[in-house]
């Protein structure tokens, strides 16, 4: 099996030290000297291992998976989740058996690894079949057992929730009731934002929550008292809108973003209750990245629901393959922050009648996967009006393995 040789790290280490870490609630930051001195040792730690090189034996990945009935969302997402370098390369060293603090069985995750080593095989074998990961997948959300056509962008919402649940690291604790508000008004956005998602590490904590999560942070002005409050929110995926076609016939990513967190305006029927006036008031509410993630999965949404339908929009949504810059959307004066596509998942046809593929970068290129077809393809035929989940990677992100092959 590729991967098991070579590793230099005792993975545990690390696990400890990020344990520590975020269950001590320590900052970069902090007042206390000696909060802030066991701070920098641990993350010092932390990046002598980071820095040492694991070593893994992988072959070139250019492998399909076989469609066992209307599976075509899954190979799609699969694939491109298989180029997700960090969490391929966490799967196939069984990272997860040192991490993990769940009760539950990682069965998904272990079906989930045996896909991706399928497709990593330094012996480039034939097509994977996916179908004991997929039984595993249905039985843990059976929404989709059946065998009719799935929504890409919802499986893969599923599927990371059920990584995630059961690599942990945190063990499961019973809520015993409502967790009372917290209030800090006293406090920068920034704080108020480290503490929220210090509360938020306490209970999901894994390699999904690593790679793919962010905070988003939706301010909220009331018009009559003119106070301003902010509401912080976990998020995997941007879903984003898409604008009518300007006169040039086509629309950017850019747009679709710059849409996303415009302000918008909210009369007292949708508005939630102002904390000073007490009382709902027409307000404006905007949304902002707070904490970028080392993995931005953006969701084109093309499929809009009205009272008797639902209808797709196929607008050509121009976006870059390199330097996608968010710092625009993130905190004020953060600077750039650069991202680069390495994966699309693509949708054609109808609302009924469609079928998912993706386009995948490793080292030798770009290539075109369709089911258990795989074909290099030009990065000058990325992009298209099919385009709905893009996969981008943060630019100044290290990795951690070094890949043999």
């Amino acid at each position: 099996m590729p991967g098991a040789s070579g590793v230099n790290i005792e993975p545990s280490c690390k696990a400890l030290c990020r344990t520590l870490v975020s269950q001590n609630g320590l900052q970069r930051e902090s007042a206390d000297i000696s909060q802030s001195v066991l701070y920098t040792s641990l993350m010092g730690l932390l990046l002598v291992a980071d820095t040492e090189k694991e070593q893994l034996t992988l072959g070139v990945g250019r492998v399909g998976l076989r469609n066992i009935g209307n599976t075509c969302f899954l190979n799609a997402v699969v694939q491109c989740l298989s180029h997700t370098r960090g969490l391929r390369d966490y799967c196939l060293l069984k990272s997860y058996k040192q991490e993990k603090f769940s009760k539950e069985d990682a069965k998904l995750m272990e079906a989930f690894s045996q896909v991706l080593s399928g497709l990593w095989d330094v012996n480039d074998g034939n097509t994977v079949n996916p179908r004991q990961f997929y039984s595993l997948f249905k039985e843990a959300v059976p929404y989709f057992s059946g065998y009719s056509q799935q929504d890409a962008q919802e499986f893969l919402r599923f599927l990371l929730d059920k990584l995630h649940t059961e690599i942990n690291r945190r063990p499961y604790v019973r809520r015993t009731g409502k967790d009372p508000e917290q209030k800090y008004a006293r406090f920068r956005i920034s704080e108020e934002a480290a503490a929220m998602w210090k509360k938020h590490l306490e209970r999901d904590d894994s390699r999904i929550v690593d790679l793919f999560s962010g905070q988003l942070r939706s301010s909220l002005h009331c018009s009559v008292c003119s106070h301003y409050s902010n509401t912080f929110d976990v998020f995997c995926d941007l879903s984003l809108p898409i604008p009518k076609k300007s006169s040039s016939g086509e629309v950017t990513l850019r747009q679709c973003l710059d849409l996303f967190s415009q302000e918008e305006k909210l009369d007292k029927e949708n508005s939630p209750m102002c904390e000073r006036c007490n009382r709902h008031t027409e307000c404006t509410k905007r949304l902002s990245i707070q904490r970028f993630p080392q993995v931005i999965v953006i969701h084109l949404n093309r499929f809009t629901m009205s009272r008797w339908s639902i209808s797709k929009s196929t607008t050509y949504v121009s976006f870059p393959l390199t330097n996608l810059d968010l710092g625009p959307y993130g905190p004020l004066d953060c600077g750039p922050v650069l991202y680069d596509l390495y994966a699309i998942c693509n949708h054609a046809g109808t609302v009924n009648m469609g079928h998912y593929t993706a386009c995948c970068s490793d080292e030798s290129g770009w290539c075109f996967y369709n089911d258990s077809s795989v074909t290099p393809v030009s990065e000058n035929q990325l992009q298209t009006n099919q385009a709905y989940v893009l996969f981008y990677q943060r630019s100044n992100s290290t990795t951690t393995t070094t890949v043999r092959k």
